[in-house]
């Protein structure tokens, strides 16, 4: 009897000791949650810190973190925080770590984004070791969702004379399921279990990320089947998978939670004037767009929101090509065949889509005279030397959708600041004025009305030229049992995970 509950123990470890493996396209740059501006260090994060609340899979708030909470009033949140919370080195998380990291996102030294969702938060307090009192400066839409953001540890960093360029940011400690154990630039990144881990513990002991920059070489990886999970670009699902890579994978597809858009440097002589974005946009066939980089697989977009949420502006129709048109406007700007509007367009190696894209625009914008160079930078490299110093005339990248969208980060223009994502330098005082307005109200059908008008009048400025919305076609090895897709993604249950 004995023997036999030994070997039931040894089969059931078998079962549950397992690897995940998953491809990643480009090198983290700062493992760090209030720090991870890119798409690489974002994914890592969210696997190794936890904020104090965190979306379900229908996309309500629900607590991570925290234990429980209650607003005293339209500005006062009270937060209880969980009690058998450890660091991944051992150290208690407390109310302290929480308060750290508020002071620490609103340090003037640290440059990071997520500054401008704490503006409406005039204080934290810690009432105990595990309670926590949050003053707001008025009611605040999202005075739940800026808790999501991973918290750092107040023991580790406390006295780090640059979290900016902390070693921490390459050697992380969380709270969350998994903990970093190993990390070598342009090569496997190795997650292990957190075996203390105060909510259910996952399944699956370790996340191998095998680092495949070329999307080629992922896609030849899932056939291989050294892959449990990918993302397939429509050519490969419509004309490139067989029957026997569909018998291997669930394929999973919806509409994806990012958008492409060309953004112009709005600061840049080339591009103050509304007038020559009016003629680009002009120019272009978003469906043809569409249509040749996804075969169907996408949507052409139309503005800065997700469609079908309460921030969505139906009314905004999508620009229609007028080539006829945007000759005629050109010439009134003094361009033609002797002096033509010339500028340059930069995106990134490391997706072959924008820069498929980015060829598209340039012959559709050739119809009308505009001559549209194209350069292609490695991944950091185009971070650090093109958008953040803002030295570019326009890009070609992507931005990330919310179910509860936020405008200040990109559109306000107190986001024009080193380290903020309006790198454009977009201005205007009626956006400003309404973005402010929807920070202050709670009720839902009036948010509504103020972000689908925040919704128009960006669309009609043409900061960025919105291209298209491409459906995520995720595959999933059938041997990972217990995967539901949900409107916030399939990894919303992982830790229930089975890898047979």
């Amino acid at each position: 009897m004995i023997k036999n509950l030994i070997l039931l123990l040894l089969f059931t470890a078998t079962l549950y000791s397992s690897t995940l493996n998953l491809s990643i396209s480009s090198n983290p740059s700062r493992i760090n949650p209030i720090l991870s501006t890119d798409s690489a260090s974002s994914e890592i994060s969210g696997w190794i810190f936890n904020g104090l609340f965190k979306y379900d899979k229908d996309g309500k708030v629900i607590n991570d973190l925290a234990s429980s909470y209650k607003f005293k009033n339209n500005t006062t949140l009270i937060v209880d925080i969980k009690q058998n919370i450890k660091w991944h080195d051992g150290v208690d998380f407390t109310a302290l770590d929480v308060v750290f990291t508020f002071d620490t996102i609103n340090n003037p030294k640290i440059y990071t984004p997520t500054t401008s969702s704490f503006k409406k938060v005039k204080s934290v307090k810690a009432l105990g070791k595990y309670r926590l009192e949050i003053i707001y400066t008025e009611p605040y839409f999202k005075a739940l969702e800026i808790w999501m953001v991973g918290m750092l540890p107040k023991h580790i960093l406390e006295n780090e004379s640059d979290i900016m360029t902390s070693n921490f940011n390459k050697k992380p400690i969380g709270t969350g399921p998994y903990k970093l154990a190993e990390l070598k630039i342009s090569q496997d990144i190795i997650l292990e279990v957190n075996k203390d881990y105060f909510a259910k513990i996952p399944n699956i002991e370790k996340i191998s990320y095998k680092f495949v920059p070329d999307p080629t070489t992922s896609f030849y990886m899932l056939k291989q089947k050294q892959l449990d999970i990918g993302t397939l670009t429509p050519i490969q699902i419509d004309r490139q998978i067989s029957d026997k890579f569909k018998s291997n994978f669930s394929i999973f597809e919806k509409q994806s939670f990012s958008y492409t858009y060309m953004g112009f440097n709005l600061k840049s002589e080339k591009f103050k004037d509304k007038r020559i974005r009016e003629i680009i946009n002009l120019a272009i066939n978003r469906d043809e767009l569409s249509d040749i980089l996804f075969f169907g697989h996408a949507k052409v977009c139309n503005g800065p929101f997700l469609p079908g949420t309460f921030a969505f502006n139906e009314n905004v129709k999508t620009p229609i090509q007028n080539i006829k048109k945007a000759k005629k406007l050109l010439k009134e700007l003094g361009y033609d065949e002797n002096k033509k509007f010339e500028f340059e367009v930069i995106t990134n190696a490391n997706n072959s889509i924008r820069v498929n894209a980015a060829e598209i625009l340039q012959y559709q914008l050739s119809k009308v005279g505009i001559v549209m160079k194209i350069r292609v930078m490695e991944w950091q490299a185009f971070l650090n030397t093109i958008v953040h110093p803002r030295n570019f005339d326009a890009i070609i990248l992507g931005w990330g959708l919310s179910l509860m969208p936020d405008a200040r980060s990109i559109w306000h223009s107190s986001s024009d600041v080193t380290g903020g994502f309006n790198f454009i330098g977009y201005k205007n005082k009626k956006v400003d004025s309404l973005i402010e307005q929807g920070e202050v109200t709670i009720d839902k059908k009036k948010l509504s009305v103020i972000y689908k008008n925040i919704f128009k009048k960006i669309s009609e400025d043409l900061p960025y030229l919105f291209l298209y919305i491409p459906n995520s076609i995720t595959v999933i090895d059938k041997k990972i049992q217990n995967v539901i897709p949900a409107i916030t993604g399939i990894m919303h249950n992982q830790e229930d995970w089975i890898k047979e």
